[in-house]
């Protein structure tokens, strides 16, 4: 069996890694750590938690060993799809730089860029970064990548997902032609070959594991949920996720719970911390901060139960996590692998158990496809026993209207039993004595030629119409043509 001593690894290197622990080095570790040190490009397919980290970096730091930095112009440069595995990677430079007088610079979002920029200004051997910030450096001024002898792809199919390809170009097209470039992904897709085709030369390709395949130390299980009404189906599926975890018993040391929407996350956090679980969420939408407390948290087992989207799926290099749960079936394959790959790590055993609802039954069949194997099913551990979380949650939901086709007026009414009415007995309708009928003389009214005559007769006496009405017509003004004011009769005589 291989040892790390037999890489050709710099002295103080393997010093470090011997004050770590570390003897034997994984399949992708032997097998990409030579070509590497040898100077030439190496395409890395490994599935998660087989120590591709270590691949890149310890090859990199012996070859950095030799030289010095200058300000603003890095000699190497390491992209990760998020803040999480970026992080990790620096965390991972300092452990095995131990012994080395190399600096590094983290670049990612969250952190002030004014911090950032006087460890730049400063000079850095190694340069860890997510794509976004790297470029808003750059764009700034305050970045050179013309110096950068070793090129760092980390987690490239989780690039593609997140779409950051065009900015991967980008980056490529801004580092010298003659770079190193270590290029490392769990899955093999059609958009990652063709970038390798066109930014690595002649690269030593290095495949362990067939792409997309799972650690065959993970026990894999999957639950088949169907709800018993559309309208509680969330709060049913979340009791089905407390009975799985309970049925784990002291097995289940610590987990961590995917979800696919940064909604969700929030919202089962909350309801296992209701139950008495101890549960924190991490998504891409909070603070750095409070990720990184959440993180530390989880890592040194204050925390036992992490709820995470798919942005934690690459990010998380914790090596004990007993459980992975996915809680929702994700939508893509390739992030099913990922996920599970969270346990397992570094040759420990593992177990993934999947929760899937009908509605999610055509994701399920694209993994099945994608790994080659079908999940084994479990039983589901609540039976056909209606979710007590349903019974629990009903009364909130109709406090806020949330129940369909009743209003929140309808929500707030009292129910009250029906009071007893007493009978009285039917009176006898009242007599209405009629009023004698009143008839109203008819007024007789002059004809319509002694009308005209009457109306001519005052306006050549200047007098105005009866009940104070004028005899102008309205919209003509005082000048009225004279065939207007002559009667029908008069017309017919003329």
């Amino acid at each position: 069996m291989t040892q790390f001593s037999e890489l050709n690894l710099d002295p103080r290197v393997l010093q470090a890694l011997g004050d770590a622990g570390y003897l034997t080095p994984t399949p992708i570790q032997a097998g990409a750590i030579p070509p590497a040190l040898e100077g030439r490009d190496v395409l890395g397919i490994a599935q998660t938690g087989t120590g591709k980290t270590a691949s890149f970096v310890l090859p990199m730091i012996t070859l950095l060993s030799r030289g010095r930095a200058r300000a603003r112009m890095p000699r190497s440069l390491v992209l990760c799809p998020t803040r999480e595995l970026a992080a990790q990677v620096a965390e991972n430079f300092d452990k095995y730089t131990k012994y080395l007088k190399l600096s590094k610079a983290l670049l990612i979002g969250g952190v002030s860029f004014k911090d950032q920029e006087a460890l730049i200004d400063r000079g850095v051997d190694v340069l860890i970064a997510t794509p976004g910030r790297l470029l808003d450096h750059f764009e700034r001024g305050k970045l050179l990548l013309t110096g950068v002898q070793v090129m760092v792809v980390d987690e490239a199919d989780r690039m593609l997902d997140m779409g950051f390809i065009p900015d991967i170009e980008r980056i490529f097209g801004l580092t010298p032609f003659t770079r190193q470039t270590l290029f490392f992904s769990a899955t093999m897709a059609p958009e990652i070959e063709r970038i390798t085709k066109t930014f690595l030369s002649n690269p030593e390709k290095i495949e362990v594991a067939r792409a997309a395949t799972t650690g065959e130390n993970i026990t894999q299980g999957l639950v088949m949920f169907k709800p018993h009404r559309r309208e509680t189906e969330a709060s049913e599926k979340r009791a089905v996720l407390r009975a799985l975890i309970d049925a784990e018993g002291d097995s289940c040391t610590n987990a961590i719970i995917f979800c696919n929407r940064k909604m969700d996350v929030d919202i089962l956090a909350k309801s296992l911390k209701k139950y008495g679980y101890d549960a924190e969420a991490i998504h891409g939408d909070l603070d750095q901060s409070q990720r990184t407390r959440t993180l530390d948290a989880f890592r040194e087992g204050s925390l036992r139960l992490l709820i995470a989207s798919d942005v934690a799926a690459r990010g998380l290099d914790i090596p004990a996590v007993s459980h992975v749960f996915n809680f929702d079936v994700p939508s893509h394959s390739e992030d099913y692998v990922h996920r599970i790959g969270r346990t397992g790590r570094a040759g420990r055993l593992g177990k993934a158990l999947t929760i899937c609802a009908p509605k999610d039954e055509k994701y399920l069949a694209a993994i099945e496809a994608l790994v080659q194997r079908e999940l084994p099913r479990v039983d589901n551990p609540l039976k056909d026993a209606p979710a007590p979380e349903v019974r629990e949650e009903r009364p909130r939901r109709e406090e806020r209207g949330e129940r369909r086709g009743r209003s929140r007026r309808d929500d707030r009414k009292e129910v009250r039993a029906p009071e007893p009415v007493a009978v009285v007995p039917e009176a006898a309708p009242p007599v209405v004595e009629a009023l004698p009928e009143t008839r109203r003389e008819p007024v007789e009214q002059p004809s319509r030629p002694e009308r005209e005559r009457n109306d001519r007769d005052r306006r050549s006496r200047g007098e105005t119409r009866s009940h104070g009405q004028d005899d102008r017509i309205v919209g003509m003004g005082d000048d009225v043509p004279s065939f207007i004011r002559m009667s029908f009769a008069e017309r017919r005589a003329g």
